[in-house]
């Protein structure tokens, strides 16, 4: 006779609905996207530096994109609706400027746009394949950081506030 844990169904359970939910939003899991094993250094358009990890305690919506790149500015007015919704309660977003341009240049543009959110790069040069959350399979690619900074899920593409509002709710739920 087999006798089964209810905590490992139930374990297995959750699993099982959080995949679902990944699923459902287009949301790759951190197969790809993996939680960093080092700090992340970030660095503000006025050379102010911070860690990812100083963000811990809220969502954290890390949006990398490029002056370049359409799809990228398609997003921003759905990023900024978002940040400025969730700044204040749980969630904010971070832009990380991925090219090679004059800060003061992506600063005015970043103000062109009307983009309410920090911009931020990482530390080192841009290679265009990889991140430190892991291999960069394009642009614009979205990471969501879990408050406690797990990274839980990533997508290559664009995303807007409602995807982003119900996965949170949904990674909320299926978490209890």
């Amino acid at each position: 006779m087999t006798f089964f844990n209810l905590n490992s169904v139930y374990s297995i359970k959750r699993g099982l609905q959080l995949m679902a939910l990944l699923l459902s939003f287009g949301l790759a899991t951190s197969a790809w996207a993996a939680s960093p094993e080092k700090p992340i250094k970030l660095t503000d358009l006025d050379g102010n530096e911070s860690l990812l990890s100083d963000y811990q305690g809220k969502w954290v919506i890390l949006n990398l994109w490029a002056t370049w790149c359409p799809p990228c500015l398609v997003e921003i007015p759905d990023l900024v609706m978002f940040h400025e919704a969730n700044k204040d309660k749980n969630a904010i977003v971070i832009g990380v400027n991925y090219e090679d341009n004059d800060p003061a240049k992506v600063k005015a543009f970043a103000e062109s746009q009307m983009i309410n959110y920090p911009i931020v790069r990482f530390e080192g040069k841009t290679d265009g394949v990889t991140s430190p959350l892991g291999a960069l399979k394009g642009l614009p690619t979205t990471y969501m950081i879990a408050p406690d900074g797990t990274v839980v899920a990533a997508r290559t593409g664009m995303v807007d506030q409602k995807m982003l509002e119900e996965f949170m709710e949904r990674y909320e739920t299926t978490k209890k």
